[in-house]
Order: structure tokens, then C-alpha cells, then sequence
């Protein structure tokens, strides 16, 4: 087991490297200039300030040097995990994206503990009771919920329940007058925020991971071993958690080995729609003001996790299925 996490973990070392390239080529072929931008907040004209002003501030961040060159030197610089200072506020970029982290955590593992823990339920009486008027049912009404966007059902959210309505709130994690709240009206104010960025997370997966269970579910019941344990009388619920389900697994691992990446690298879209104050919405607003080195900072998180998240999904399969093992 451990040659064989050592060996992933060289080939995945080609793999960052190939991916933090073409980004690092791609924003810096995009138009726009972060200098222009951090100088007057927008691409006015260089005549501003002085010429001398301007390349002082290339100069600074770098940016007077050829594109490999400056790769080299940020490739050098995140080997010790060092990204850079931020070109808006001069921060340093790790520092932001942990300082994001903690609100797109809370977000997200609600949102897919919520996924899994109705989808997956879901999915097994489907395929238990197939062609069933449930089947039937669940599937249109899943598959309906599949095809609305989330930032259209987002939007229609807020207006009704939080414009016209006024029962939820929809800005931000945290309501911005909570001076003289008691621990638990502060408590019951965060999850009121909570309520409407999770439905719109969670809603669309539950039709794909459902249909998804249910197909390698159907798969499982039709295994010969399956029979057997039928013939040997065990009641239908343990034939189908113990038997059917368990050795379905390995599929949903590696659904879940897929998904674990947007645990921690957030929801671009849907955060600055509700102006939750996570990673998606660092992205969104660094992408706008070219700010390289957040852009580079974020882009290599969420690559990292890409990668640990589908080695993560190898290693689970030898707990869901013993006779896996590891060379």
C-alpha cells in the first residue's frame, strides 16, 4: 500500500505541473491588465500616472520578465507552498484562501452530506422497486429538478422567499447587525443564511446520483450471489444493504473520489449570487482584477485536490471490497 501511494503520488507530480502551466499560460493570454487595474481600479489609459510609475509597478510584480521565466519563479516559489502576495490588498494568497476556507467548508459538506444521505436512499428502492409506480415518479420529478439551473432557481428563491416574503436571508453568512445577539440567536441567524445556498447546491445532484445508484444497484441485484442469498433465506433487507449495496460501493467511491475536489474549492456562481464569503467568490473576484497570484494560488488547490481526491477514492475501495489489495 504504501509503494503504491508513493507511485501515485510521482505521476502525480507531471500532473500539477501540466495543469498549473496551461492555467498560468492561459490567464496571462487573457486580456487585461492587473497593473492598469490595481493602479486606477479599472484599464484606463497609462497616461494616469507617470511611464516611470508604471514599470515600477511591473517591475514589482514581476510582470517585466518573459512568461516562462515568470512561471519558473512561481513554480520555485509554490514548492514551498509560498504563492505570493495578493495584487489587491498585498496580502499574502495563502493566508486569503484559508481565511475563505472555513465558510466554504461548512457550505459544502452540509450540502453533500444532505446529497448523499437522500440521493442514495433514493436510488436503492428505485432499483428495488423498479418500473414501479415510484420508480416512475421519483425519476420524472428528479430528473425535472436536473434540468433547472441553480443560478435560476437561486434567483428565484431570493425573490420569493427573500424579497417578497422576507422569511430567509440571502446576503452574505451572517446577517450584518448581530450586536446584543445571544449565542444561539446568532446560531439560528447563521443557519437561516445557510438555507438557501445549501437547497441550491444539493437539489440538482439528487437526480444523477440517485439514477446512478439505482443503475449499478440494478447491476448488483442480478449477480448470482445476490440469488444465493435469497436461496438461503435471509430476509430482503439484508440481502439488499448487506449483499446488493455494499458491493455496489466501489461505483459510488468513485463518484464521490470525483466530487471531493468541490468540497473545498466552492461554488463560483452560486457564492457570489448570495455573496457567500468562500473560495468560489475569492476566485470570481480575483479573475475580475487579474490578480495573478490568486488566480495561480487557487488553481493549484484545486488541482491538489483533484488529485488526492481520486487516490482517496482508490484507497476507499479496499475497505468497501476486502479483496481488493494494493501492489
Amino acid at each position: 500500500m504504501f509503494r503504491y501511494v508513493l507511485r501515485r503520488i510521482f505521476f502525480a507530480v507531471p500532473t500539477l505541473i501540466g495543469i498549473t502551466l496551461v492555467t498560468f499560460v492561459v490567464i496571462h493570454a487573457a486580456p487585461g491588465d492587473p497593473v492598469a487595474m490595481t493602479l486606477y481600479g479599472d484599464e484606463r489609459s497609462e497616461a494616469a500616472v507617470s511611464r516611470a510609475a508604471y514599470d515600477a509597478a511591473r517591475r514589482h510584480y514581476g510582470l517585466d520578465k518573459p512568461i516562462p521565466v515568470q512561471y519558473l519563479i512561481w513554480l520555485k516559489n509554490a514548492v514551498l507552498l509560498d504563492f505570493g502576495n495578493s495584487y489587491q490588498d498585498g496580502r499574502p494568497v495563502t493566508e486569503r484562501i484559508l481565511e475563505r476556507l472555513p465558510p466554504t467548508l461548512e457550505l459544502n459538506f452540509i450540502s453533500f452530506f444532505l446529497m448523499y444521505m437522500i440521493s442514495i436512499p433514493i436510488g436503492i428502492a428505485s432499483a428495488v422497486k423498479r418500473s414501479s409506480l415510484y420508480d416512475r415518479l421519483s425519476g420524472i420529478i428528479l430528473y425535472i429538478l436536473y434540468s433547472l439551473p441553480n443560478f435560476w432557481i437561486a434567483l428565484l428563491l431570493i425573490i420569493v422567499f427573500g424579497v417578497r416574503l422576507k422569511w430567509l436571508p440571502f446576503l452574505g453568512n451572517i446577517s450584518l447587525d448581530t450586536k446584543g445577539f445571544s449565542s444561539f440567536e446568532y446560531l439560528v441567524d447563521h443557519l437561516k443564511h445557510l438555507v438557501l445556498p445549501v437547497v441550491c447546491m444539493t437539489y440538482g445532484s439528487f437526480a444523477y446520483l440517485s439514477r446512478f445508484t439505482r443503475s449499478v444497484m440494478l447491476e448488483a441485484i442480478r449477480q448470482d450471489y445476490v440469488r444465493t442469498a435469497r436461496a438461503k433465506g435471509l430476509k430482503e433487507k439484508t440481502v439488499i444493504l448487506k449483499h446488493a449495496f455494499r458491493n455496489s460501493l466501489i461505483s459510488i467511491l468513485t463518484h464521490f473520489g470525483l466530487v471531493f475536489p468541490l468540497l473545498l474549492s466552492g461554488s463560483v456562481i452560486l457564492e457570489n449570487i448570495f455573496a457567500w464569503p468562500g473560495i468560489g467568490r475569492l476566485f470570481f473576484e480575483a479573475i475580475l482584477t487579474r490578480d495573478y497570484p490568486t488566480i495561480m494560488g487557487e488553481a493549484f488547490f484545486s488541482a491538489l485536490l483533484v488529485l488526492l481526491g481520486t487516490l482517496l477514492a482508490d484507497l476507499l475501495y479496499a475497505a468497501a471490497d476486502p479483496r481488493i489489495r494494493y501492489a
